[in-house]
Parts: structure tokens; sequence; C-alpha cells
């Protein structure tokens, strides 16, 4: 596979996931008779609809895809968090019923022992389940963070490591073992679920609307593509320039890197939350896409945690509604190009709507 993101956009993930992996002939690139990891985001025991875990539909295609190609050893491995069962994550979030219908095996790693691997100056604690493991697929969520302001790929791996590890991590700062488990696994594919990721917080709650699935090998670029779709820089997330420095991958730079598969279309949007919708105050919406509506929110997010929200102009048009019409003020997005200006895209990052609004600030 071309070192590059690939992108889908909908509602349909099982659909979505198995046309992605049919693109990139991803059943041709494992070694055939290799035992395959699929690692979710189970942090807490909550349905993906909150924003915090992996849609079990979106797992379900990638099982469906690598067993109509072949390959029958698949294991989906997971620790939540400290505090929480994984067990009780497997069961509450859909992995029970999945694995029983499929008829794969759930390991948690909670009950793992672990081995010592050593990168650099820290020695790290992995669980022993990987040494068992031929290919890894990592599928995080596409969401933000209270502490590292936001979480993918990189750290999804941190459910590898036993509970007083993760302790450990956070003693240390987070960042740097991030990036040097990261080091110490190798993760050969990864599939974020952008469906619906929380606005700030890894445990879910305050879910924005992506509708996109994201697929690529290099997880540094994935994570520092996802920063730019959550507002960062990748110089914001301290983990993300270790990481790179690191050989765990590059930072993404160029917008050719990403290749859309299935284009954004309009589609259902579901009730906001109580954050969402006291963002969504300030826009002029009229048949938006959800993926552009939900770049266009964490742009706001992002001027509301640093004060600025009262300084943007209003209102802020957005949606496919808007189409070859002339209109006065801001628009979001490639539909609004008939506004006095407008920030290109479809859909626009975060990233690129924030720079825009910050030079249209009153």
């Amino acid at each position: 596979m071309e070192n590059r993101i690939f992108v889908s956009y909908g509602q349909k993930p099982a659909e979505m996931v198995k046309e992605l992996l049919e693109h990139l002939n991803t059943a041709a690139v494992i070694p055939p008779g290799s035992r395959i990891g699929l690692k979710p985001n189970l942090v807490v025991a909550k349905p993906s609809t909150e924003g915090a875990t992996t849609s079990p539909e979106l797992v379900e295609g990638i099982i469906q895809y690598l067993q109509d190609h072949g390959h029958t050893d698949i294991v989906i491995l997971e620790g939540s968090w400290i505090g929480d069962s994984t067990q009780r994550a497997f069961q509450v979030c859909g992995y029970t019923d999945l694995a029983q219908r499929y008829q794969v095996e759930l390991v948690d790693l909670q009950k793992d022992g672990f081995h010592v691997r050593r990168v650099g100056d820290l020695e790290l604690k992995v669980c022993n389940e990987l040494n068992r493991v031929d290919y890894l697929i990592n599928l995080p969520v596409l969401k933000g963070h209270c502490q590292t302001r936001i979480t993918c790929a990189l750290k999804n791996l941190k459910g590898c490591i036993p509970n007083q590890e993760k302790r450990r991590f956070h003693s240390l700062g987070l960042h740097k073992p991030i990036a040097y488990l990261n080091k110490a696994i190798k993760t050969d594919l990864v599939i974020v679920d952008g469906l619906m990721g929380d606005l700030d917080f890894e445990e879910g709650g305050n879910p924005v609307q992506m509708d996109r699935i994201l697929v690529g090998t290099d997880p540094v670029l994935i994570d520092s593509y996802v920063a730019h779709l959550l507002g960062y820089g990748p110089e914001e997330i301290g983990y993300l320039p270790l990481a790179a420095e690191l050989g765990v991958g590059r930072l993404y730079s160029d917008p050719a890197e990403v290749v859309v598969v299935r284009e954004a279309r309009s589609t259902e949007r579901l009730a906001p939350t109580r954050a969402v919708a006291r963002l969504a105050r300030l826009v002029e919406e009229n048949q938006a896409c959800s993926a552009c509506f939900g770049s266009l929110i964490h742009a706001l997010a992002r001027l509301d945690e640093r004060g600025l929200l009262a300084r943007v102009p209003q209102p802020l048009s957005i949606g496919q509604g808007y189409k070859g019409q002339q209109g006065q003020g801001l628009g979001i997005g490639s539909c609004t190009r008939g506004f006095d200006a407008y920030v290109p895209g479809c859909p626009p990052s975060a990233k690129a709507i924030l720079d825009f609004l910050y030079a249209h600030m009153v």
C-alpha cells in the first residue's frame, strides 16, 4: 500500500470499510496463515454512538472481508482503562455477540501477562498476546482528549499494556511513553472510526458526527492528519513529533497525501449533544453534510477553548443548499463559493476553517 491516507464518507461502516480494503487489496498483503490482531478502542463500556468506542459494525465489515479472503485466524484484543472492565466493554459495545457470530477469539488484555520491550532509555511492559500476533490492525476512534488534545492510532496502543504500566505512563507525562510504545509495537494497518467521535473527552458523551473512515499504514501520518481535522497543528500534540523523530512514521503536510475513495454526501443528521448544539447556534445551515458540519464544530470548539468565540463574524453559512447562490458574510465549504469569503474544501478540515476564521475575526 502507498504511504497515503484513504478516506470514505458515509453511514454504512461495514460496507465502507470493505470497499476501502478491496480498493487497497489488503488481503494480498497479509501473509497466509497470519494470526491477525484487531485492536479496537473499548476504553469504557459505552456504545459507539456516545463517541468513545469503535463501532462494532466497522469491525464486522473487517472480519467479513478477512474471512472472505481466507484469513480466519483473527483475534480481537483490548484492555479497557483502569476502573472499567474489558469483559463488560466487550458485552456493552457489541463485541461478545460479534465474536460468537464469526467465531473470532476475544482476549482481555487486563488479564494477560506481560514482557518488557526496551526503546532508548525506556523499558516498556507489553502484554504477552502481542507476541502471538503476526499482523496488527489498529482500530482507533477519531476523538478529542482532555490531556493530549487528540487520541487516535498512537494512543490506542495504550490498551496493549497492563494496568500498572498505564499508571506509569501518566506519571511520565503520556507523550514520551506513547511515542516510544509505538516504536516497541509495530502497527501494520490503521483503520480509523471517524463516524462519531467525542468533542473533547476520551470517555464519550459529546460526540460530533463526522461520517468517515480513514485507512493507512503510517500511524504518525494518520494521527497528524487527524490533528489537522480537529483543528490542531502536529506541534500541539507532544507525542507526534516525538514519534516522527523515532522513525515510527512521518508527519502530515500535503493534502495530496489524502485519497478520497467515497465522497461526502448529504447524510442523516443525528440530534446534537448539548455542547455541539451550543456551538451550532453560530451557524446558518442548509443541507450541510455531516463531515463538513463536524469540521466546523471542531473549529468552533478550538476557538471556544481560547476564549475567541465572540470574535467570530456571524452567521457562518454552510451546506449544499447554498450551491450556486450569492451570499453575504462567511461561507464554509466549496458549496458556499458565492459568499463574500469562503473556505474551500469538500469537506474542509477544522484546521483550514480555524485559519480562515482567524483571518476574518472582528
